[in-house]
């Protein structure tokens, strides 16, 4: 799909990789960018900022979710592009509060159902559409340091997936992205964990031309990392040395964190 003169919806559009997308698609041409974010300051400034509008959006409301796409069809008459980015993240492993593990999930799966659940019968009837999930390297390998991370955005990846399946050949084009570390306030830099992934981390632009060369690809899976895809190899080819390899990385970045603490 081309950008030029598209209706664009991007969640989490006020910072980070959405702002970034927001900005490259107005760049890029497209009619319309709908700067969606629960923070209504900062979709507002990105918005004022690239010409688009702005707007409010919980996205783990499925209330919110149908208000955004309904206002942006009255508003533009159509959404050509929707791109579920809106996402969150926070450490712990199986000691991870319940709630915490609710909040993870709405967010990062659930928002994407809602959005497909808006978005789909509309695109139908147009006979084309694109969906863009922004998951993450941690949904096809893992975050060590996130057991809640990595359990959603594995579900994340799964339901883009799917969705592809289901409706590629009804002229939905659907692509997913894995990033691993990217330079936003994601990244913890007091993290050892972190700190790893900052080694190798790209910036929020970057991410946004892969995802228009991805859309322009009709790509289902967009790699800002491309190691990515050669661990993603790895972890197929031979599970088990996958997993024992990531066991000595663990222990390797966990030392590191307990000699940081003690110094």
């Amino acid at each position: 799909m081309q950008i030029e003169e598209k209706v664009v919806v991007v969640t989490g559009g006020g910072h980070g990789i959405g702002a970034a997308m927001c900005r490259q698609f107005a760049a890029e041409g497209a009619d319309r960018v709908i700067v969606s974010d629960i923070n209504e300051d900062a979709a507002a400034a990105v918005a004022e900022e690239i010409g688009g509008i702005a707007n409010t959006c919980d996205v783990s409301s499925e209330r919110d979710v149908q208000a955004l796409v309904q206002q942006t069809i009255q508003q533009c008459g159509r959404i050509d592009i929707l791109c579920s980015n809106a996402g969150i993240t926070t450490k712990g492993g199986i000691e991870t509060p319940d709630d915490d593990w609710q909040w993870l999930w709405d967010v990062n799966v659930m928002s994407r159902v809602y959005a497909a659940r808006a978005v789909i019968p509309h695109m139908l009837n147009r006979g084309s559409g694109c969906i863009v999930h922004t998951a993450s390297g941690a949904g096809l390998l893992t975050e060590i340091g996130s057991a809640a991370y990595s359990v959603t955005k594995h579900a994340d990846v799964a339901f883009a997936e799917w969705l592809a399946v289901r409706y590629g050949r009804e002229g939905i084009e659907v692509s997913c992205v894995c990033p691993l570390g990217v330079a936003t306030d994601f990244l913890d830099h007091d993290d050892p964990i972190h700190q790893f992934l900052h080694a190798t981390s790209v910036l929020p632009e970057d991410v946004a031309h892969c995802v228009i060369d991805g859309i322009r690809g009709q790509r289902f899976m967009i790699l800002p990392h491309p190691e990515v895809e050669e661990f993603f190899a790895w972890k197929t080819q031979d599970y088990d040395k996958w997993i024992s390899g990531m066991q000595r990385m663990r222990q390797k970045l966990t030392r590191a964190k307990k000699k940081k603490k003690a110094a």
